[in-house]
């Protein structure tokens, strides 16, 4: 039986006059549903496609590799921070235009997921990731070549956009292969300037630490290529799908969808249903008044920790004149207040789940609040000796203790406040996470360009 029409032109004259109709295609089951047989799912609560069921060594490997990946754009957002100074005296420019390198990075993380988040939901989260995350790696070392400022920050833009690929995604990817936690790694931040600084002195100087965040994303790019896999369920399904059909014959079977599994073979791709749900919703949930508070709150907090990333430097290297290499030290007193933190939070979670298995396995949003309490009067605490314990005339032992407390505060509040938002809002969970990325890379984009007058008196 043939497709087409009995009316139907010859191509050749279709090709001819091209503004004539389209040709009809028509077929005796064109118009019958497909019936539930032909719909491929998981096979229970054992099928191996059923992220769940993945082996613990491989939920344990997935997560690191996603984790590391994400670290080394945070990396690259912090390293520079070190590098400000010389930026500035090498090109002869001020202080605010040689941190546009840090805050350009640092707005994409806001604007990359508008991207790469609907590409996931197309092409599956390997590629959608590991494609921009190669882009990313590879303008650090055009970083390192620049002879202008314009080239520098024009170059940080880009990877700080295409590097913003996995910051989207890891989140979505932890809540889909583990059942009850997510783990989130915030140690780039903190080691970055500490690197960075030892890259600055006397030796290689700057422009390594470009080279070096080059080496390693590249290095984290090999493992993820030869070692990840597939992490998005309905591209899992669309697979199980496809090599149903080549090995059973029958090419009626497709992955089905639902309201979960919304890509899958059923799914007509639409750029209206795309933009809708991550280029508008997000922005009308960021106007309710617990997304939007709780959220500005977070993003304050997080704007701060890159403003301190290059006031901790003025204070140590320029005030006190120590060494850059000495000069970052302090840096791991944040990287104490994390580990700190992290394990208040693993005992929150405990107290978390308890209530949670008491309310019927509902959620529990204010149980996810102590820590934030906890952090916030201890993040304001070390905001304040921070200024009264800057002064070089000052010993420099309270002020490391001030950073520890920093530490703890940025970490707890804004991963407290991640968790009240997902658990209030759990009924359209990519949005509100969306909209808070969104707000907290707008504070972290704008707070490092006041640093240096902010801090220079304080000496």
């Amino acid at each position: 039986m043939s497709l087409f029409t009995p009316h139907e032109k010859p191509l050749a004259q279709q090709l001819v006059h091209p503004r004539d109709a389209a040709p009809v295609f028509l077929h005796l089951l064109a118009n019958q549903p497909t019936k539930d047989d032909a719909l491929v799912g998981f096979d229970g609560g054992d099928d191996h496609y059923r992220l769940m069921n993945w082996s613990l060594p491989k939920k344990v490997l997935t997560t690191l590799l996603y984790g590391f990946t994400t670290c080394w754009i945070t990396f690259a957002s912090a390293i520079y921070s070190t590098a400000v100074r010389q930026v500035s005296r090498n090109f002869r420019v001020s202080w605010e235009v040689s941190t546009l390198g840090t805050s350009l990075f640092v707005i994409c993380f806001a604007l990359g997921p508008l991207i790469f988040a609907p590409l996931s939901e197309v092409y599956g989260r390997k590629p959608a990731v590991l494609t921009p995350y190669f882009v990313a790696a590879i303008f650090p070392f055009a970083t390192r070549a620049a002879k202008d400022t314009q080239t520098v920050v024009t170059t940080r833009f880009f990877a700080g956009f295409f590097g913003s690929a996995p910051v989207t995604t890891t989140g979505g990817m932890l809540g889909n292969i583990w059942s009850a936690e997510q783990r989130g790694l915030a140690i780039g931040p903190t080691i970055g300037p500490l690197v960075g600084g030892a890259f600055v002195a006397s030796g290689p100087g700057w422009r390594w630490t470009g080279y070096l965040t080059g080496i390693v994303m590249m290095l984290q790019l090999i493992l993820d290529v030869c070692i990840l896999d597939e992490s998005y369920a309905s591209t899992l399904l669309a697979r199980k799908a496809q090599l149903l059909r080549y090995k059973g014959g029958n090419w009626a079977l497709h992955a089905m969808s639902s309201h979960v599994l919304v890509l899958s073979e059923e799914w007509d791709v639409s750029l209206k249903e795309l933009s809708q749900k991550y280029l508008i919703r997000p922005f009308q949930m960021l106007l309710t008044p617990i997304c939007f508070l709780v959220s500005l709150y977070a993003s304050f907090v997080y704007g701060l920790l890159y403003a301190n990333l290059g006031g901790f430097t003025i204070v140590f290297e320029e005030n006190r004149g120590w060494s850059p290499v000495t000069a970052n030290l302090p840096f791991l007193a944040l990287l104490v207040g994390i580990l700190a933190a992290a394990v208040v939070n693993v005992y929150n979670n405990k107290y978390y789940f308890r209530l949670f298995t008491e309310n019927g396995n509902r959620a529990v949003q204010e149980a996810r609040l102590p820590p934030m309490m906890i952090g916030g009067f201890m993040f304001s605490g070390g905001l304040f000796f921070f200024e009264w314990t800057s002064s070089r005339m000052a010993s420099y032992w309270p002020f490391i203790v001030d950073i520890a407390l920093v530490g703890f505060g940025f970490t707890t509040i804004p991963q407290a406040a991640m968790d009240y938002i997902v658990d209030t809002l759990s009924g359209t969970l990519p949005v509100p996470v969306a909209a808070a990325t969104f707000l907290r890379s707008i504070f972290a984009c704008a707070f490092p360009l006041f640093v240096g007058p902010f801090t220079a008196p304080s000496g």
